[in-house]
């Protein structure tokens, strides 16, 4: 049921700018969140590129949403027919956002603050994990993607991060001797690039992938990639990991 009903279009308005800004464009009772973002419609244009690797009946599957800002693809898979739909962030701004578009949707949806470093404490494992533009705003992205495989991913995964630098993806060897050093200078080679200041004037954009590092982490922490349906954009399915994760808190040993 869609509450927005009884709402005047001048009071959904009034409520919206009080509550920004915003970085998701949602539709709610007709006003738009951010008309003038400067991707667009976002992330509404780029979820169309991607949805039908969702199932478009979830049939009351379990579905975390790590980094859900304001909600979208939280209030997506509740309208695809999820069960329990959990959505995380740090910033409380973002939540405000997202417990009003849920409920002004008549949509039951958690929330709560937390970042993905405290995934352990929800003491359970979902369906699916939503994991979307989060992993470059990390310190410890390794870190953060072995913590969902231990302790919340239990089937799929859809990931998504910014990447940037070459797009190959080359032939590697499991080993190399020490006194190698070439391969490192290979511009398709696994690379990480951290950002010490800003990029994009944003101080929590800290490491930039390119396509092979992103692929190569997906795999080392447990997950195998099943479609890569648009740049930058991967579904995946917990696994087994290819190597031997040292013992950290919270990951198991």
């Amino acid at each position: 049921m869609d509450r927005t009903a009884g709402s005047s279009t001048e009071e959904l308005a009034r409520r919206i700018r009080e509550l920004g800004p915003w970085f998701h464009n949602l539709e709610i009772g007709g006003v738009q969140t951010a008309p003038d973002h400067f991707l667009g419609d976002y992330p509404a244009f780029k979820w169309e590129g991607f949805r039908h690797v969702v199932p478009e009946d979830l049939e009351g599957r379990s579905v975390l949403d790590i980094g859900c800002n304001a909600g979208f693809y939280a209030l997506e898979m509740k309208r695809r027919n999820a069960g329990r739909v959990v959505g995380i962030d740090a910033d409380p701004h973002y939540l405000r956002q997202a417990h009003f578009a849920a409920e002004a949707a008549g949509l039951d949806i958690e929330f709560r603050q937390m970042s993905v470093y405290e995934v352990p404490k929800l003491g359970e494992r979902f369906d699916l994990v939503i994991f979307m533009g989060v992993l470059y705003h990390l310190r410890h992205p390794l870190l953060a993607l072995d913590l969902i495989h231990e302790h919340v991913a239990g089937d799929l995964m859809l990931f998504q991060c910014l990447q940037r630098g070459d797009e190959r993806i080359p032939p590697l060897e499991e080993d190399y001797p020490f006194s190698e050093w070439a391969v490192f200078d290979r511009p398709d080679y696994p690379k990480l690039f951290f950002v010490e200041e800003r990029y994009a004037s944003d101080p929590t954009n800290w490491f930039i992938p390119n396509k092979a590092a992103i692929e190569a982490m997906l795999r080392s922490a447990g997950f195998a990639i099943l479609e890569h349906p648009e740049r930058e954009v991967y579904l995946c399915r917990r696994g087994e990991r290819h190597y031997a994760v040292e013992t950290v808190p919270g990951l198991g040993g």
